[in-house]
């Protein structure tokens, strides 16, 4: 057997485009150190509208956005400034608490923004939750793996012999593969965990159909091939297991309930930083968050 699970993402309408929430589920809360695995897009907004998220904050967790189409400008309480752009990581480390905004550039809104990416939340590992927030962004010198009908781009850790220059807290492979008709690559087994998302196109893995936008999590220890046929576009993710649980409330991940009370009532009584050049606006603490702690 190939695949141990598929999972549905949850489907969130924000009117001009979808975000697709793979991660956390109520089945799986973690791939790797993935704890969260969002995929938005693609949709051209309309003339003039672009993404607006305000400033929010993160603790022990790092976030990764990659972008297939358009560009968003991250902005955060170190003083950061990185327009992201396809083939760019930005990597955000959280550990003792960020903040951050993520909006649409003023040139990207005249002709309606592109929105079309993803974003994952990876967990800090036992004893580096709290380390020091950092940022980088990394727009060139990602390996990139090439034949007449694949080419893989490794976002984080190492696949196929090369490592990417992205820090990495715990073992994790991350990775975008684009197929050409009758393209194939193997999937090693190296990782602890691991899960493909077919983003466009069509896909197999070992012979079994991926789902659009499904979250597909692999059998460990098992060498695999994947393929297409037509063409398609294949996230591949994951990394070592955590021991230790995590939970998650709003933006906030910890391996401690008790962590992310205090950061909850730290965000109320406005104890984060602000980020510098976006401080007029914040997201507040909702009442009932979207992204949720299964039991």
């Amino acid at each position: 057997m190939t695949i141990l699970e598929t999972i549905t993402p949850v489907t969130h309408d924000l009117g001009d485009f979808k975000v697709r929430r793979a991660l956390p589920a109520r089945t799986r809360t973690m791939v790797g150190p993935f704890i969260f695995v969002d995929q938005f897009g693609p949709a051209r907004l309309a003339a003039g509208e672009g993404m607006d998220v305000r400033p929010h904050p993160h603790i022990n967790l790092a976030t990764v956005t990659w972008l297939f189409d358009g560009a968003i400008d991250h902005r955060d309480s170190l003083g950061s400034f990185s327009t992201i752009r396809p083939g760019q990581v930005n990597l955000m480390t959280a550990g003792s608490g960020i903040v951050h905004s993520e909006r649409s550039p003023a040139s990207e809104r005249d002709g309606g923004a592109a929105m079309y990416g993803m974003q994952t939340w990876l967990a800090l590992p036992d004893g580096r939750e709290e380390i020091a927030p950092a940022f980088e962004a990394i727009a060139a010198g990602l390996p990139v793996i090439e034949d007449t009908a694949f080419t893989a781009r490794i976002i984080m850790g190492e696949l196929w012999g090369v490592r990417a220059p992205t820090t990495t807290y715990a073992h994790t492979i991350y990775a975008e593969i684009e197929l050409a008709t009758g393209g194939a690559i193997p999937i090693n087994a190296e990782a602890d965990e691991r899960a493909l998302m077919l983003v466009c196109g069509e896909a197999t893995i070992d012979g079994d159909a991926l789902p659009l936008y499904g979250l597909v999590v692999l059998q460990p220890g098992v060498h695999m091939m994947l393929r297409s046929e037509r063409g398609g576009r294949v996230m591949l993710m994951g990394g070592e297991a955590f021991a230790t649980r995590r939970y998650v409330h709003w933006n906030f991940v910890s391996s401690s309930r008790d962590r992310i009370e205090q950061a909850k009532e730290d965000w109320r009584a406005g104890r984060f930083p602000v980020v510098p050049g976006d401080e007029e606006e914040f997201i507040p603490l909702p009442d009932k968050p979207k992204t949720v702690s299964y039991p």
